[in-house]
This record gives C-alpha cells, sequence and structure tokens, in this order.
C-alpha cells in the first residue's frame, strides 16, 4: 500500500492504494487531462462508497469497465 494526501473541501486527508491502482488512477487524470487532486477531488464529490479508497477503486474499475466496452479501430 502507498499512501499519498490530498486537500479535499478544504481539509487534508490521506488514501492508501495499492501501487497498480495509483498508476491507473495517474493514466485516468493524463487521459483526462485533469491533476491527481483534481480527478480525486471530483471522485469525492461523485462517490456513493462511504469509503474514498474504496470509491477510488470503483471509479477506476469503471473507467475500464467503459474503455472496454469501446469499439477497437483498425490500425493504419
Amino acid at each position: 500500500m502507498q499512501k499519498r494526501s490530498f486537500s479535499i473541501a478544504g481539509h487534508r486527508t490521506s488514501i492508501a492504494l495499492e501501487p497498480e491502482f495509483w498508476l491507473a488512477l495517474e493514466e485516468i487524470a493524463t487521459v483526462r487531462a485533469l491533476s491527481l487532486a483534481a480527478l480525486v477531488r471530483e471522485i469525492d464529490e461523485t462517490r456513493e462508497a462511504a469509503n474514498l479508497s474504496s470509491a477510488i477503486r470503483l471509479a477506476i474499475l469503471a473507467w475500464y469497465r467503459a474503455r472496454s466496452n469501446q469499439p477497437i479501430e483498425a490500425a493504419d
């Protein structure tokens, strides 16, 4: 587990995730042209799970599932 701290809604919070989830979260932030803090804030504001770490994992899962349902474009 890796812990990182963010300011969300005016207070500091620490989030512990496995390294693979941090990599996935960073990838999502890059693709969406967001900072990691902005993406975490967005997940926090829209979460249904009580635990922020769980909400982040579920958001990552939903993002990858949505991408896997997109048609694959043929390479040139």
